[in-house]
């Protein structure tokens, strides 16, 4: 009898837990780990690439010391913050990891505008690769994070929703941080490179040669 009892308990429990969200917070927060950890192995391939993309420039361009060190310092700072899973419920910590990772796409949009200043650069199989590499690399970043976005945008309502808010108070889960989206077109697009350069200013136009007036005949006298 007490077995039977417990057995009906637990369906019973096992129901109503389903009915207030309990299933649905489980799965999603699991599909953010996975979403957020493609994230992370992005943004750690693009790091990995900065070393040789920067000693490759540094090859042809020196003088631009300016701008590889910015590049330096920003993956540094990037590098420097733990992207662990505690990251996702502390939004201050998150939003300083999304500035980071901004400042050294910005960085590197920089450096590839400065490259366009050199041939022989432009023409260097290693860079052309590592280019290329690079550019493959930011487009998974934002495939990547459209995908976190979406994952944590359906956990965050099914938070705020009736009945599964009290499921996820009762467990304690909260709201998460997300990324900014109102510039991901932006960050996505390739740098324009625009040096300035003015159009050349309009010959000065010459006067026009006069002619000679018609010499009348005199008048007879």
């Amino acid at each position: 009898m007490l077995r039977r009892f417990l057995t009906a308990t637990m369906i019973l429990g096992t129901l109503t837990l389903s009915g207030c969200g309990y299933n649905a917070l489980q799965q999603q927060d699991e599909q953010i780990k996975a979403s957020w950890s493609e994230v992370i192995n992005q943004y750690q391939r693009r790091a990995d690439l900065i070393p040789n993309l920067v000693n490759t420039v540094k090859g042809f361009a020196a003088q631009e010391k300016s701008v590889l060190l910015g590049v330096t310092q920003a993956r540094a700072r990037a590098g420097s913050i733990q992207a662990t899973p505690a990251l996702l419920n502390d939004p201050q910590a998150f939003h300083k990891f999304e500035q980071a990772q901004g400042q050294l796409t910005g960085a590197l949009s920089r450096l590839l505008v400065v490259s366009e200043r050199y041939p022989d650069l432009k023409s260097d199989q290693n860079f052309r690769d590592l280019q290329a590499q690079l550019e493959g690399t930011e487009n998974r970043i934002t495939v990547a994070r459209n995908r976190y976005i979406k994952a944590v945008a359906a956990y965050n309502v099914t938070i705020r929703s009736f009945p599964s808010n009290l499921t996820a108070k009762m467990l304690g889960y909260t709201v998460k941080p997300n990324f900014s989206v109102q510039n991901e077109q932006q960050i996505s697009k390739p740098p324009t490179v625009d040096f300035g350069a003015q159009a050349p200013a309009a010959a000065p136009s010459l006067p026009s040669p006069s002619l000679p007036s018609p010499s009348l005949p005199s008048p007879s006298q």
